[in-house]
């Protein structure tokens, strides 16, 4: 790549202390009582949110980015100016492109700009990442903790910027030129609990935005996916990073090159001879791409410093995220290293669905008292439910859903109208903070489920499934502003089961997928999402429990926060049980039930 960055300088600027982010807010928000709702689904309403207190300034956002744009640390160490040695460490890097060209953010509007300002610490660098979902940023790991295994507070001291192809500038008087770019606040992030960062394996990490963005997300591959990893294949690489190895300049216009993928033996292979006997590769965890490097930038695609938590692209999926190479980027053999995407796209998507009414990594629970009909929200602690919190009158409807059909990372209701039949989204309008009822079907009286399972179709965007009175199931591909593509039969026989319940993926695939119980002998059957659309949506079911001592179930995805969705099932006595997920989509798939509590009796409806 040619020239066209900026030395960073440091300098000094003070931030103000970060306002508290959005998921207190909405803690504290969505548990207020809201009794004096009138009762009838038209009329139910969710409390208000504070999204104004919910994050930073644009001024105090922008003050970040100007002292991270200023920080001359890298993402991952606090002390870049120490030469990292091959023979005692993986030398990794904020990678860059060297060797590519300039491109537009319509060819890329999913990329991201994660800036980190920390002016306590003095610590300042530069990420990039990929809009995954409204709220949700794909990146590195490295760019959410330091080489000591100590985490980044990106919601204090971080800014991500998107809908633009230019880095920030400054002005002599301070005044920051986002480029008609949005900037943005962190509520909260996410880091691969197994990530290292001596090593750099499971390198990869989710950030939460405080209020949604509108440019157009990009998927992760699926954790089945061979083909885009052949040896060989065409993959596209975007970033800001470093265009040379002699200068610590930066690109101040988005990059992009093409880089084949390489087998593992050829990565571990060179990687090992690169870094003097140091085996750094891990195979299965970690993919290479490119030719190798020829030593100077001349004849070397690589990315570089600045292009760290950036994606490779195959086929319009992220198949990998830049997550470290040698010094300097050019060193002759070398290849760029990214973490394999579908290795981590179990662990990732569930926090890309992870939306609940707390606003933390735990899916709550939302339940109704069948004689008062008041509801009620259940905080997860992990392996049980803080006490409840009434959300006012819910009388008139049967059927309750939590989801987030819009992605704007705030818990979403769907109900049914127990005298019409009619469907409502109650919501929050993330543009004013206040609560809004939207019709979505009308006359579902004689529907027998109504299931909001997350995203089916994989574009990422959460889909409404109905089963009818003749049993056929039916889909309703979600377009994530509430409303719908025309509906695709799935299939029949659904009539069959007594309950049918999902919520995320309980196979670690990246999918969304069903369980359910039949009727006759309570065989529960596990549903394996496929990502495809109609009657290829599931694949042929597995039978993987037999409960017939319950009388009531509920998914509301993943509720002790390890990244595998959950199950709920209630006995006649009243006794909740949570079965955590375990990923596997065998008679394994649940691990040993834990009780959650012995008065659920009193509700009639599980959201």
């Amino acid at each position: 790549m040619s020239g066209g960055g900026r030395h960073r300088r440091r300098i000094r600027i003070a931030v103000p202390v970060a306002a508290a982010g959005l998921a207190a807010v909405v803690a504290g928000a969505l548990l207020m009582s809201s009794a004096n709702a009138a009762p009838g689904p038209a009329t139910l309403s969710l409390p208000t949110v504070n999204l104004a207190k919910a994050t930073p300034s644009r001024a105090a956002l922008e003050k970040r980015v100007a002292g991270a744009v200023a920080g001359d640390d890298t993402a991952g160490r606090t002390a870049p100016k120490v030469s990292l040695s091959a023979s005692t460490t993986p030398a990794h890097v904020d990678p860059k492109i060297i060797g590519g060209q300039t491109t537009a953010i319509t060819t890329a509007p999913w990329m991201a700009q994660l800036w980190y300002y920390d002016e306590a610490k003095d610590i300042g660098f530069f990420c990039g990442g990929s809009v995954v979902s409204p709220t949700k940023i794909l990146t590195a790991a490295h760019c959410t903790k330091d080489e000591n295994g100590k985490t980044y507070d990106w919601a204090a001291n971080g800014a991500v910027v998107t809908n633009t192809a230019q880095l920030p500038t400054t002005d002599s008087a301070g005044n920051t030129d986002l480029h008609n770019g949005t900037v943005s606040g962190v509520s909260r992030q996410w880091t691969h609990p197994s990530y290292s960062p001596s090593t750099i394996n499971n390198d990869i990490a989710v950030i939460t935005l405080a209020t949604p963005v509108t440019v157009k997300p990009i998927r992760m591959t699926t954790s089945g996916d061979t083909a885009s990893y052949a040896a060989g294949t065409k993959a596209t690489l975007y970033g800001w990073g470093r265009t040379t190895s002699t200068t610590q300049d930066i690109s101040e216009t988005l990059k992009t090159a093409t880089l084949p993928i390489n087998s593992d033996s050829t990565c571990n292979t060179a990687m090992r001879s690169v870094l003097g006997g140091v085996d750094a590769f891990v195979e299965g965890h970690m993919i290479c791409a490119g030719d190798p490097a020829s030593g100077t930038d001349a004849r070397t695609t690589s990315a570089c410093n600045g292009d760290s938590g950036g994606p490779l692209i195959v086929n319009g999926r992220i198949v990998g995220v830049v997550s470290w190479g040698v010094e300097n980027c050019v060193k002759k053999g070398a290849y760029s290293v990214f973490s394999k995407v579908s290795a981590y796209v179990g662990a990732a998507w569930p926090r890309v669905e992870d939306t609940n009414f707390s606003g933390d990594h735990k899916a709550d629970l939302w339940v109704r008292n069948a004689s008062t009909r008041t509801g009620y929200e259940k905080t997860s602690n992990g392996t049980s439910f803080a006490a409840r919190v009434s959300q006012g009158n819910w009388d008139g409807v049967n059927v309750v859903l939590q989801t987030d059909l819009d992605r704007d990372g705030i818990q979403d209701l769907v109900v049914r109208d127990s005298a019409t039949g009619d469907v409502y989204w109650v919501h929050i309008l993330a543009s004013t903070g206040r609560s809004a009822t939207d019709k979505l079907f009308t006359n579902w009286k004689t529907r027998a489920r109504i299931i909001a399972p997350g995203d089916l179709t994989g574009d990422g965007l959460p889909d409404i499934l109905s089963v009818d009175s003749a049993g056929v199931m039916w889909e309703y591909p979600g377009k994530g502003n509430g409303t719908f593509s025309a509906r695709v039969q799935v299939g029949t026989g659904w009539n069959q089961y007594n309950s049918v319940r999902g919520h995320g993926d309980f196979t670690g695939d990246g999918k969304a997928d069903l369980i359910a119980r039949s009727k006759t002998g309570s065989y529960v059957y596990l549903y394996k999402g496929t990502g495809k659309t109609g009657s290829g949506a599931f694949s042929t079911r597995v039978k993987v429990r037999t409960w017939a001592g319950y009388n009531a179930f509920d998914a509301v995805g993943d509720v002790t926060g390890d990244g595998k969705a959950d199950f709920l099932a209630r006995t006649p006595g009243g006794t909740l049980y949570l079965y955590p997920g375990t990923g596997k989509a065998t008679t394994e798939i649940f691990a040993t039930r834990i009780s959650v509590g012995t008065d659920f009796k009193q509700y009639d409806i599980f959201g």
